[in-house]
């Protein structure tokens, strides 16, 4: 004999409902214990739950990297990553770059005119700070090899690697002057 809950379906698709499991997930530093189905993607739990809309939801199919968040620093497209994979590990989005400041990538970006109609924007930064933390000083072979799972169809990236590699500099003169002191 089978329960009902075993013949669940989900309206839209005429599937089995996804169960519901409560989460923790802790996003820049922030717990937020969530009940979600097992179903439900990163991107769109940062978006809705959480409230964090900086992550956008582009392709829907890992193709544009505009939903791009670091997972324990490693840049993951959130539009396929199941939010349940993701408690237990910490979730960096483009709003826990800055701190009272905008971070340097986004300064950046924004002086050498990396931006036009910046839905690529918080994916393209998000995949930078990997790189970055990874590699310090990257040669703009590095650069493009680190963002190639993001799409820009507005600046083209000769931009947004300028302003990597003034970044990758700027943070290279503090670790120095930092280490002198």
């Amino acid at each position: 004999m089978t329960s009902s809950s075993e013949h669940a379906t989900s309206p839209e698709k005429n599937a089995p409902a996804a169960s519901v499991n409560h989460v923790e997930l802790t996003v820049n530093g922030v717990s937020y214990p969530l009940h979600l189905g097992t179903d439900r993607n990163l991107s769109s739990v940062l978006r809705g739950e959480v409230g964090l809309t900086g992550t956008k939801e582009g392709c829907d199919d890992c193709e544009c990297g505009a939903c791009m968040v670091l997972l324990d620093g490693q840049p993951v497209n959130s539009c396929s990553y199941l939010a349940v994979q993701a408690a237990g590990r910490a979730i960096t989005t483009v709003e826990g770059l800055a701190g009272d400041d905008l971070h340097p990538l986004q300064r950046n970006i924004l002086a050498a005119g990396g931006v036009q109609c910046g839905f690529c924007t918080p994916g393209m930064l998000m995949s930078a700070e990997a790189l970055l933390e990874r590699t310090p000083l990257p040669s703009d072979e590095e650069i493009r090899i680190g963002l190639s799972g993001n799409l820009c169809r507005c600046t083209g990236y000769a931009r947004i690697i300028e302003a990597v590699r003034a970044t990758s500099v700027e943070l290279d003169g503090v670790r120095r002057s930092s280490v002198t002191e």
